[in-house]
């Protein structure tokens, strides 16, 4: 099995290349889904959570929105809610990898992949990426969002020219749709016939090549 960690900032579209991976064949554990599942009715958390932060738990599980007004701003708060969730996801993705041990590749769609040293515990790296402009237009169309969050959003997690250094593999979501599903089936169809480590050293290849001289 070849483990492949997915991640990129917000706004630049890792969810919807998650789906390709999907569509083309790929089991995909994905983090917040887990997340939500564990923060939802019935979920394992919602009882632990709620007695860390009093009042966010509903019978539709904790409210997201008072979660997020309880930890924004505060790193201890936050570390202390990580300290509940990072082990239950790490059990959640144990499961998911037994069940597709057998496939040759499989993605762990991880938002904080460099953030939180996910990356050490995968084989490559994919970073997903678009233009800061395209970026920020995506993010501030969404409901509740606006220039404020997403700078603090953006002050949590890693740059994204320094996602794309770091990256065994960049897949571009700036570009024609179709181009980003080519790139997605060219990656899978090296790493099926060939492995990392070629594909890797293509990789870095041709990023080479590219470079202004």
């Amino acid at each position: 099995m070849i483990l492949l960690g997915l991640t990129g900032s917000i706004g630049m579209g890792k969810s919807a290349v998650a789906e390709m991976f999907r569509k083309a064949g790929v089991p995909v554990y994905d983090a917040d889904a887990e997340v939500h599942k564990l923060q939802g009715p019935g979920g394992k958390l919602v009882a632990a959570i709620d007695a860390l932060f009093p009042g966010t738990a509903t019978p539709q599980g904790i409210d997201r929105a008072a979660l997020g007004r309880a930890v924004l701003g505060d790193r201890a708060e936050l570390r202390k809610l990580e300290r509940l969730i990072h082990p239950a996801l790490a059990e959640s993705r144990r499961v998911f990898l037994r069940r597709y041990r057998s496939r040759p590749v499989v993605v762990l769609d991880v938002p904080l992949l460099f953030e939180k040293k996910g990356w050490r515990s995968v084989d490559a790296t994919v970073v997903v990426s678009a233009p800061a402009w395209k970026q920020a237009r995506r993010v501030l169309a969404r409901p509740g969002m606006n220039p404020l969050k997403l700078k603090h959003i953006r002050s949590l997690q890693v740059p994204d020219r320094e996602k794309r250094r770091r990256a065994d593999f960049v897949i571009d979501t700036g570009v024609q749709i179709d181009r980003t599903k080519s790139r997605i089936r060219d990656l899978l169809a090296c790493l099926r016939a060939h492995g990392v480590r070629y594909c890797k050293a293509c990789e870095k290849s041709s990023s080479t090549l590219k470079q202004p001289a």
